[in-house]
């Protein structure tokens, strides 16, 4: 078998979050901007990811920070210019690396030119280019629909005398997907970029695009009786099966229309994500067929459940379920609490944080790092005083909102502002202490950080076909073991994680094994011959065998 497109780089591929607004400030004003990102792509470079992800930097009154945006083709000031991202996009290529930026095809800014238009009246040439519906008799919204933000999904606007739809905060109104126009609007703007020499886009909350045309209600549930990876137990949100505001089958034929404009620009590639319960189910659905989406992302290594049980049983689901498509991993993002703290609490076990790693790069897809994952930060703890998330300070005190994984990055452990920035104006979230001793230049320097750790598994990763492109075998569980056989044109690669904080005993297949001489985080002592692994507490191993005849 030949080697694999490079055009399929994303096949497999390592994708690294940048949030621009926390991760390196050039200007001094506190907020993180794209010269600040260019000026630390080789970070990203060396670590040996193959492509960055932008989250939104387009024009916006950063309502939700930037996912509310005004203007599709617009660099908002704080962040810098089209020259500056011009300039961002040429040194990432220079370097070796991709470029995909995030893209919200759901809903627009309220201050979006299109909107303005839409409200202005019933009957003008956008009038139904976002999701707008009568009052029911009682003058109450025309359905149940929560946003997820909380309150109704409905706003009232006085110049229609229509509410409009809103699944996230009031000012960002839901656009009408259902309608080919806006489907034909939405594409150009996407096209504007990959004229511009992006790679491909990081589609957000993309199972929101479309909603039942009839407005159905939709069912409850009463109070969830296990963990929502969607939305947290504070939020009535979480009450409702949301068979018919969100994740709805007319979204397919829209993906389609995305996927023919992408596949005009070679080796361009798209991955979505999915905020569904039914996450495996939307994400088999969506990049199946290798019409639609290349990739997607759900939550389901998003939560707080860490435990052989659990994944063995994700991950059968995802076996069973996937079929032809194709998953992207995550273990953090912006959205949900570092995985430092979500898995290991507030004194995580540093061998945890190397399992974790190891077991995001082995799986069956591509994966996601966050910004500073690879440092191991924690969570941070922002006082009420200092947030800035309108989700958290909605929900307050048992949901505490975004914050706290979207502080400043942590470069230099001897700069007042951890190399942020310049320090001459306080950055826009506080600055977590706990960070400094984990900073990028302190771990650089010293050869067994978890930053050299990751680099290692990348590099690692990039040698073994079995891991980008092969295909896996869940093994049976073994207490608090998971194990797993990834294969590739004669390559065999078993992974084994014990997941537990007690030593385990592995039992090994009979056939003959040798230790993966390259692989990272081998238990020590580990010879051939052996009937049994000893793994010490979230030990890890990766044995090669032999191929199958």
């Amino acid at each position: 078998m030949g080697a694999p497109s490079p055009h399929d780089w994303w096949r497999g591929g390592v994708i690294y979050q940048v949030y621009p607004r926390s991760f390196a400030d050039s200007n001094g004003d506190g907020i993180g901007d794209l010269p600040g990102v260019t000026a630390r792509l080789e970070h990203i470079a060396r670590l040996g990811a193959d492509a960055v992800w932008l989250s939104p930097f387009f024009t916006s009154p950063q309502k939700d920070f930037g996912y509310d945006v005004s203007d599709y083709r617009g660099v908002d000031p704080m962040f810098g210019t089209l020259a500056d991202f011009d300039a961002l996009v040429a040194c990432a290529h220079a370097l070796g690396l991709k470029v995909m930026i995030d893209q919200v095809l759901s809903h627009t800014s309220d201050q979006h030119a299109w909107f303005a238009e839409s409200r202005a009246s019933r009957d003008n040439p956008k009038a139904d280019w976002y999701v707008w519906a009568d009052a029911k008799h009682d003058g109450t919204p025309p359905n149940n629909w929560l946003s997820v933000f909380g309150g109704s999904a409905w706003q009232w606007d006085t110049r229609r005398c229509q509410y409009y739809l809103h699944n996230f905060l009031t000012s960002q109104p839901d656009l009408n997907v259902l309608n080919p126009v806006v489907q034909d609007a939405l594409l150009a703007e996407m096209r504007f970029w990959l004229d511009r020499g992006v790679d491909g886009y990081r589609l957000d909350a993309i199972n929101f695009c479309c909603h039942d045309a009839q407005l159905r209600d939709n069912p409850g549930r009463g109070a969830p009786a296990h963990v929502d990876p969607t939305a947290p137990a504070a939020n009535p949100y979480s009450w409702q099966i949301h068979e018919f505001d969100k994740s709805r089958p007319e979204a397919l034929d829209f993906l389609r229309r995305l996927r023919t404009l992408v596949d005009e620009y070679p080796g361009a590639a798209m991955v979505g994500e999915i905020g569904d319960e039914r996450g495996l189910a939307l994400m088999a659905a969506y990049t199946g067929g290798g019409d639609k989406l290349h990739m997607a992302y759900c939550f389901d290594l998003l939560g707080p459940q860490y435990d052989a049980g659990y994944l063995h049983a994700l991950l059968a689901q995802s076996l069973d379920t996937l079929g032809d498509g194709w998953p992207c991993w995550a273990i953090s993002n912006h959205d949900c609490v570092r995985v430092a703290t979500r898995w290991g609490g507030t004194q995580p076990d540093p061998a945890l944080l190397r399992q974790a790693a190891a077991l995001l790069l082995t799986l069956r897809g591509s994966a996601c790092i966050y910004q500073g994952e690879e440092l191991g930060l924690p969570e941070a703890d922002i006082a009420l005083k200092d947030l800035q998330d309108p989700y958290g300070i909605t929900m307050w005190p048992e949901f505490k909102g975004r914050d706290g994984c979207r502080t400043p990055m942590a470069w230099q452990a001897d700069a007042p502002d951890l190399g942020f920035g310049s320090g001459a104006a306080r950055p826009w979230l506080p600055l977590d202490g706990a960070h400094r001793t984990l900073a990028a230049d302190r771990q650089w320097a010293d050869d067994g950080a978890l930053l050299h750790h990751y680099r290692r598994l990348l590099q690692w990763r990039r040698t073994q076909p079995a891991l980008r492109q092969g295909a896996m075998v869940l093994l049976p569980r073994q207490g608090q073991v998971l194990a797993f056989e990834r294969a590739h044109a004669g390559q065999r690669l078993l992974c084994v994680f014990n997941l537990g904080t007690q030593s385990a005993r592995y039992a090994l297949p009979d056939g003959g094994w040798t230790p993966d001489a390259d692989a990272p985080a081998q238990p020590p002592g580990l010879r051939s011959g052996q009937d049994a692994l000893l793994l010490a507490p979230h030990g890890t191993a990766f044995l090669t065998l032999p191929p199958q005849i």
